[in-house]
């Protein structure tokens, strides 16, 4: 799969959903409230990693183990993407323990992800369409990097991959 987007582009603009971390959540007996995120303005002048993943158990745990790397590198922003709804990526978020360092968006029926050639039809698996396995590195909105998984490991979207290109 080719992503539509190219190095160079500005970003589409677009709508995720995701709950804020607060302290509350750590007991986990609230919810949250879903809050929007729009990309052209609170991304405008942030540089941004954004990745899909393609497991909680190899492809999270080096974005959140290198996240001081990703700072010092100057990244402003640090977000996870998903076609699943808010309350599901803050449950996997708390479960993580992300707390407020990385965010856990929804990209609501893939509309974001589909702009940019990113989704995956995964109807036969019953899946339904997703986003595809990727990650970017956007500047100002600007793409700076884009790369899409080529099969089921964790390497041009992985960390340190993305790490490189900074």
């Amino acid at each position: 799969m080719a992503p539509t987007i190219k190095i160079g582009d500005a970003v589409p603009d677009g709508t995720f959903t995701y709950i804020p971390y607060s302290p509350e959540l750590d007991s986990h007996a609230a919810c949250g409230v879903p809050t929007k995120l729009t990309v052209s303005k609170d991304w405008k002048g942030k540089k941004v990693v954004l990745f899909a993943p393609t497991c909680h158990v190899n492809h999270l745990p080096p974005y959140v183990q290198k996240y001081d790397e990703f700072k010092a590198k100057g990244v402003d922003v640090i977000a996870v993407v998903a076609a699943n709804d808010a309350f599901v990526m803050s449950g996997w978020g708390r479960f993580e323990g992300l707390k407020d360092k990385i965010l856990t968006l929804s990209d609501p029926n893939v509309e974001w992800s589909k702009k940019l050639g990113l989704d995956l039809d995964l109807s036969a698996l019953a899946f339904g369409t997703r986003t595809a396995r990727y990650a970017l590195i956007i500047d100002d909105l600007v793409v700076k990097y884009v790369e899409v998984e080529p099969g089921t490991e964790v390497t041009v979207s992985g960390a340190e991959a993305v790490l490189a290109h900074l």
